[in-house]
């Protein structure tokens, strides 16, 4: 009847571990920055760990170029903005995959 109650022990253990390391992950993750380009390198964004943009370079040169307009610009930069919040997801997934031992967690559990 009891024999499973050594797994709940490691598992509240394994809990609460992960529950005083969540948050210096979390600033940790809050603090990287994650860049990508679009359009062979022409525009650059850069987002921080909670995905929001944070610089977003655009080569002068692309502005000077007389078949460059203005959707075309839009997109480049939608493109390397949804570059790097990929990127940033991808690391936050991958810290949590870390900080779980590769356990999958219910999304808003932490």
């Amino acid at each position: 009847m009891f024999e499973n109650i050594g797994n709940i022990g490691k598992l509240m253990k394994m809990a609460s571990e992960m529950k005083k390391r969540m948050p210096e992950m979390q600033a940790k993750l809050a603090q990287a920055e994650h860049s990508s380009e679009a359009g062979g390198g022409v525009v650059k964004a850069t987002v921080n760990g909670a995905l929001l943009l944070t610089d977003l370079r655009i080569d002068p040169q692309l502005l000077a170029d007389e078949q460059m307009d203005a959707s075309m610009l839009e997109d480049l930069i939608k493109a390397a903005v949804a570059a790097a919040q990929s990127k940033a997801q991808q690391a936050s997934a991958e810290a949590m995959k870390d900080l779980t031992g590769g356990m999958e967690l219910p999304p808003g559990l932490f």
